[in-house]
């Protein structure tokens, strides 16, 4: 009796298996928006939904890493649902404090881009399977606007956008120049 119900196990695991499920990438990862305490950056996700269903999507969570160390990490709660037989393109924003960024700029002085690994895992409710994760994990580098940039063509970055992070960063490279030096 125990074989029959291990093999009836064995089947149904076989059978959930090989039942196609949706897929999902993350196409481009980009600075949306810089404000006084942060910056937003927007990563957009294209999910493959292979049923003639909508299926919703019960969170999405994220982690953006990086040299290996935990950035930040979040959750957004129903963002919505799947179109059926069909590719659903998702936004998903990352704001990342100011105080965040100065662990950074060793990364930004030496090559002005910021290396980063976003990891998504999205969940998503399926009839029959139950819930279920759609794990993506990318890296790259987000490029950050130049002095250069803000004069002549900013290359899709928005003008405010070049002249807060520029700013920004001659500020903090200010700060670091002009630290008092502390002796023990």
């Amino acid at each position: 009796m125990a074989s029959l119900i291990d093999a009836a196990k064995e089947f149904v695991t076989d059978a959930v298996a090989s039942i196609e499920k949706p897929e999902a990438s993350v196409t481009d990862v980009n600075v949306k928006r810089v404000k006084f305490g942060s910056v937003t950056y927007n990563a957009k996700v294209n999910v493959s939904n292979p049923y003639s269903t909508p299926i919703p999507i019960g969170e999405i969570r994220y982690i953006l890493k990086s040299f290996g160390s935990v950035i930040v990490t979040g959750a957004i709660p129903d963002p919505g649902s799947l179109k059926g037989n069909g590719d659903t393109m998702l936004d998903v924003e990352i704001n990342v404090p100011h105080s965040v960024l100065i662990s950074l700029l060793k990364d930004i002085v030496t090559d002005w881009d910021i290396d980063y690994e976003l990891q998504v895992n999205l969940v998503v409710d399926l009839p029959v399977i139950g819930e279920f994760s759609i794990p993506v994990t990318t890296s790259g580098q987000v490029k950050l606007p130049t002095v250069n940039n803000y004069f002549t063509k900013l290359e899709g970055y928005p003008r405010n956008v070049a002249l807060v992070v520029v700013a920004g960063l001659v500020v903090v490279a200010v700060a670091w120049w002009w630290r008092p030096n502390v002796k023990a």
